[in-house]
């Protein structure tokens, strides 16, 4: 039995797309549980598409979800090279096999008359598909073209009344009637492939044994496995996907929101995270079990559980994993994090902050690391709010103040080496049951020190203010109050 090999065949034509990123997630998944090889290669063939700079960006995003590829364009391999443009005498090869055999052959026919023949048939309410007449050409006629130098392209040559099946590891039998295909262009006129001939001819010289795309790719299914039949070859196992979908079902597109992966990195979402969501974009291991590690996913992941309806990309979702990653960081590496995404801590006022300290309070809030900024900027900066989000249900003015002032008390009284948020918690409490309702005591409170509706406890705030920082907030809301 061939060792399993699997693919993820990107074209590099600008950001790498998070639903290109699921599929490479289930080729590696899928390699990696038979101890078999996970390659990546760059399918660039369409120049006019080529941006500089994409292929980086598909490396970096597998390297950063740990999709470490076996072969590859800037690694190397057995059957290097792994990008289709250094490839080109190889489909040109192939391509002159087919005509040899009498399975393609040459079509001269330029753009005007495709497209007069196209409205032709939209008008018959036909199919719109080559009408074959460049087949009937005689050899003679053919060679004089050539020699004249007349652009032209290949064409794969479809058989009659065949019905071609497709036995999909996700979709089951899918079948075709020869007659719906068109004779499909395999090499360009400027020499390039298309994508039906590089990439059978690329999987099967990199002897691919499982292919795994979006069910898109589902209707060019019959002509890549004719092609593989016309060069005798063993066709690979196929896998077509759901596609990524968004909440209104539609495909999954950038005017609807994010979908580069690099866009997800600068957010501040986890790898672990991403892994864990896009598993389950399409696949589901039938538990209640939604927390999976990369180690666990090679363990129970299979394809025969990948569901054939498109799946809803939920972003509340994927922060719910991220959120749960985040909590299982330890401090010191949610900081390290953090700190691309926060000014150097300043001096003077608040020369006693310390990030580590303030990010700790936050881990539990967090969503993306990005946020970190947001959260925490009411610690080097008291925002300006209005003294109505100082209000705790009906309270008065004049209550508000009396409430604020006994606080400032306890604050000022605590001794300087008593001032933690233990300590706090304990005398704010301990006050806070005079009053009719808790929250009349510590929503005051929480709100001079933050300035924000939500915001954590106020002990917890105090502590890192200090006792200095947090009698002049204090201070500043009862003023607002008198004022």
């Amino acid at each position: 039995m061939p060792k399993v090999r699997t693919r993820f065949a990107p074209s590099p034509t600008g950001y790498l797309h998070i639903g290109s990123l699921r599929t490479a997630l289930y080729a590696y998944l899928i390699a990696k549980q038979a101890n078999g090889q996970f390659v990546l290669r760059l399918e660039d063939t369409d120049a006019k598409r080529f941006v500089a700079g994409a292929a980086e960006a598909v490396y970096n995003g597998l390297k950063w979800v740990g999709l470490q590829y076996d072969e590859g364009p800037d690694i190397g391999g057995q059957f290097a090279p792994y990008v289709q443009s250094r490839r080109l005498d190889l489909y040109k090869k192939h391509a002159q096999e087919l005509i040899d055999k009498d399975l393609a052959y040459y079509c001269f026919c330029d753009a005007k008359t495709l497209e007069e023949m196209k409205a032709e048939q939209t008008a018959k309410k036909q199919a719109p598909k080559y009408d074959r007449r460049c087949l009937s050409l005689s050899k003679d006629a053919v060679e004089v073209k050539l020699q004249q130098k007349e652009p032209c392209v290949i064409r794969m040559k479809i058989p009659e009344g065949r019905i071609i099946e497709v036995n999909d590891l996700v979709r089951g039998k899918v079948s075709y009637k020869s007659e719906e295909l068109d004779d499909q262009v395999i090499l360009k006129s400027d020499g390039y492939p298309t994508y039906h001939l590089a990439v059978v001819v690329d999987d099967h010289l990199m002897t691919i044994t499982h292919v795994t795309r979006t069910e898109e790719w589902l209707p060019s299914t019959p002509k890549h496995i004719l092609l593989y039949e016309y060069f005798g070859w063993k066709s690979p196992q196929w896998a077509h996907l759901p596609l990524l979908l968004n909440t209104d079902k539609t495909k999954m597109s950038k005017r609807k929101g994010d979908v580069a992966v690099e866009d997800y990195i600068k957010k501040g979402y986890l790898p672990e995270a991403m892994v864990n969501y896009l598993a389950f974009l399409g696949w589901n291991p039938g538990t209640e079990k939604e927390i999976y590690s990369m180690e666990e996913l090679l363990k129970d992941f299979s394809l025969e559980r990948v569901h054939k309806a498109g799946a809803v990309f939920n972003i509340e979702k994927l922060n719910w994993y991220n959120s749960y990653y985040i909590k299982q960081l330890s401090i010191e590496k949610l900081t390290e994090l953090c700190l691309s995404y926060l000014p150097p801590l300043h001096k003077g006022g608040q020369e006693g902050l310390n990030y580590k300290k303030i990010i700790a309070l936050e881990q539990e809030r967090l969503q993306t690391i990005s946020e970190i900024g947001e959260h925490i900027a009411f610690f080097f900066k008291l925002p300006t709010y209005d003294k109505s989000l100082l209000k705790w249900k009906e309270m008065t003015d004049e209550e508000i103040k009396k409430s604020l002032e006994s606080s400032k008390q306890i604050i000022s009284d605590t001794p300087d080496n008593e001032f933690t948020k233990e300590k706090l918690s304990k005398l704010l409490i301990a006050k806070a049951s005079e009053f009719k309702n808790k929250g009349e005591l510590l929503w005051p409170l929480r709100v001079a020190l933050s300035g924000q509706k939500n915001s954590p406890p106020p002990f917890d705030i105090a502590e890192i203010l200090g006792k200095k920082e947090s009698l002049e907030r204090i201070q500043k809301a009862i003023e607002k109050l008198t004022a």
